[in-house]
């Protein structure tokens, strides 16, 4: 499946990434450092991940249809396999060889792993002085919780997400999106993408950590926005933005009694003009006259009144009808799109948004790829790699192990 940015790329003669030849030596597992080195492989870098040759990163698990999770090959994409036991002398040799080759050494192990390893950026440095070193942690350097184990929701949970995500008088609430995970993989890129580039300048390498808890606030800044208005602690809103100032903002249900059939339908706090729009689309030119309704912040402490005039227009119509209206009347309106229509949106598909691919065993398989599409960087989509798949690629043509040493290697439990 050729999608139209592809065809456009390839019609252009480019036919390489912005990160080619950068190579990632990845100790990374689950998902916030893949997440991180997925995108780096998406750029065109050279992702060699290194797995345990026992069963590899934990994330390939539970095996789904005699192949790798679909988990792990949302993440992995791009990327080059190897194994290595680095619990062995050998298997430390090969890492230590493979580290000079790199340019970034990127993990995620729990507290303490990778130092008993015996790679901590102190000894990778004395290994590659120019190396940008990448660690992804729960919590930061010095915190009280520097030594606890943390995932996506524990890091949503320390890290305000939880507290601002809910309704009103309701428990705290996960959002169902991994931002904990792939969140602080992405600030995690970004880190290394500036370290490369100071790089240029001093030549040296240099540490980038990004702790989970940490990158969660930068997601909360507009509660904290939210905090200095008002003195207290940002409280939840359900579908109300933040700073609780707007109105209309909120999902109305459509017509069709399915679960997604909602519109989000949202008039900005800055000025008037999209709230007359409203009124206008929804018969209710009466309420412009309405003190209660003059203003965004009389529209936000009436906002029952408000909901019900919405709603009683939009429940006569399907979610993708009431975006259509709102949006060419120059209302801010979005349907709930769940995840199987966005997947099948043929615009999506045609902008590259999905792609599908040919795995070795999966066989078919359509996956959400890279949104950052650059005019001048090209690179291909391809599927996760089975376990090892490039051992005899980066022991052979990188480091320049024999076919029988590697063989040898293999035998042994080392590869």
């Amino acid at each position: 499946m050729t999608n139209i940015i592809e065809e456009k790329l390839q019609k252009s003669g480019i036919k390489q990434g912005a990160l080619n030849g950068i190579r990632v030596i990845d100790l990374s597992q689950f998902e916030a450092g893949p997440s991180c080195t997925e995108t780096l492989a998406w750029l065109g870098a050279e992702v060699i991940k290194v797995e345990n040759p026992n069963g590899g990163e934990q994330g390939r698990t539970p095996p789904t249809k005699g192949g790798d999770s679909y988990y792990f090959l949302l993440f992995n994409a791009n990327k080059r396999s190897v194994t290595c036991n680095l619990k062995s002398v050998k298997g430390r040799k090969i890492l230590d060889e493979l580290i000079k080759t790199g340019d970034v050494f990127i993990e995620n192990y729990g507290p303490g792993v990778i130092e008993r390893l015996g790679y901590s950026y102190e000894a990778v440095k004395s290994k590659n002085s120019s190396i940008i070193y990448a660690s992804i942690k729960g919590f930061g350097r010095g915190s009280p919780y520097e030594n606890f184990l943390a995932f996506d929701m524990i890091a949503q949970a320390t890290g305000g997400v939880m507290s601002i995500t809910g309704e009103t008088d309701g428990r705290p609430l996960k959002p169902g999106t991994t931002i904990g995970d792939t969140g602080t993989g992405l600030h995690c890129a970004i880190g290394i993408l500036a370290a490369l580039f100071q790089r240029h300048t001093t030549g040296e390498g240099q540490l980038v950590e990004v702790a989970m808890q940490e990158a969660m606030t930068n997601f909360c800044r507009v509660a904290y926005a939210t905090q200095a208005n008002t003195g207290k602690a940002a409280v939840r809103r359900g579908n109300q933005v933040i700073l609780g100032s707007s109105a209309p903002s909120e999902a109305y249900l459509c017509k069709g009694g399915g679960p997604n059939d909602y519109c989000y339908i949202y008039s900005t706090r800055a000025h008037n003009q999209h709230w007359e729009r409203i009124v206008k689309v929804i018969g209710r030119e009466d309420m412009l006259n309405n003190p209660k309704f003059k203003t965004a912040e009389s529209r936000a402490e009436n906002i029952k009144e408000v909901d019900d005039a919405i709603g009683k227009w939009v429940i006569r119509y399907d979610k993708m009808e009431v975006m259509k209206i709102m949006g060419e009347a120059g209302v801010a309106a979005g349907a709930v799109f769940d995840t199987m229509e966005l997947q099948n949106d043929s615009n999506l598909i045609d902008r590259g948004v999905f792609t599908e691919i040919e795995h070795p065993v999966h066989g078919k398989f359509t996956m959400p790829t890279f949104p950052v599409k650059l005019s001048k960087s090209q690179v291909s989509i391809e599927p996760a790699p089975l376990l090892g798949a490039d051992n005899k690629h980066v022991y052979g043509n990188i480091l320049g192990y024999t076919d029988d040493e590697i063989e040898t290697l293999s035998d042994d439990g080392i590869i």
